[in-house]
């Protein structure tokens, strides 16, 4: 099985210090809970006239293929690709009766032809790239003018009371986890890109998430530093802890504060 870079470095910060996951674990979690971007982060792709019909896309680190699915109906080609075999099986699965091209492969290591995409999207993986080779392979792959979009959507704990104790749950059974303590800021571009991209735009944007006791559970067990890498007897105590902590704490269905970030480069 294929994996993300464990050993990755964004800015000069390792990913959970070293720690191993594997998305494949959790993959089921994956695509039941994090289908989780409300109208308004899509919105603003398309806005851009991005994600249209008669473009090819290509979704890299597609996961369960969250983005190529709900942007499917506005008419662009799309392709995912993922580095996690599980994550690209449970994308086939959800886009039954939809023509997306999926595949297990890394955004470092991708074997598309010379100028095959108008757009390539990046949503929720970008810290786990070689930038040194993907800014590369990007370039090589995307259209003369074509588009490279990073997104990302998180949790903003310092102001949600939710949100600040999920992380401390988490942090007491994974320590090493470094997803949390998320403040709202604009993607920041390695230097590595900037001969070959310019910016197009970059923004950020606060959105409010909805969410049940359930599927609020679901999306924490879903992300790295719980489904991805606990083992099971570690995963089960996490559970009965948070579960606990949402029964005592918050009422059956609330809204979660997020913060959404987006960079369109375009190829120069």
């Amino acid at each position: 099985m294929m994996a993300y870079n464990r050993k990755a470095l964004y800015m000069g910060n390792q990913i959970d210090h070293g720690r191993d996951y594997d998305w494949g674990k959790v993959s089921r979690e994956y695509a039941r809970y994090r289908d989780i971007y409300p109208t308004e982060f899509y919105a603003r792709i398309l806005n851009k006239g991005l994600c249209l019909r008669g473009q090819k896309a290509l979704d890299v680190g597609t996961g369960t293929g969250v983005l190529p699915r709900n942007l499917y109906e506005y008419g662009a080609e799309w392709t995912g690709i993922d580095p996690s075999e599980p994550q690209i099986q449970q994308a086939i699965r959800l886009s039954e009766g939809k023509k997306i091209r999926y595949e297990v492969m890394s955004a470092e290591d991708m074997s598309f032809a010379d100028h095959s995409f108008d757009v390539i999207t990046a949503c929720q993986c970008y810290w786990y790239f070689d930038h040194e080779k993907t800014s590369r392979t990007f370039y090589r792959v995307l259209k003369p003018g074509g588009h490279l979009v990073l997104l990302v959507m998180s949790w903003l704990s310092y102001e949600d009371p939710i949100a600040a104790e999920s992380e401390r749950i988490v942090q007491r059974y994974n320590p090493e986890w470094t997803g949390g303590g998320e403040r709202e800021h604009p993607i920041q571009l390695p230097s590595c890109y900037e001969d070959q991209f310019e910016v197009s735009g970059s923004e950020t944007f606060r959105l409010m998430v909805p969410f049940t006791r359930d599927t609020w559970n679901g999306r924490m067990k879903a992300c790295r530093g719980v489904g991805a890498s606990l083992s099971e007897p570690l995963l089960k105590e996490w559970e009965a802890e948070h579960m606990n902590f949402l029964k005592e704490s918050a009422p059956e269905s609330f809204d979660v504060l997020h913060y959404g970030a987006i960079l369109d480069l375009k190829r120069k």
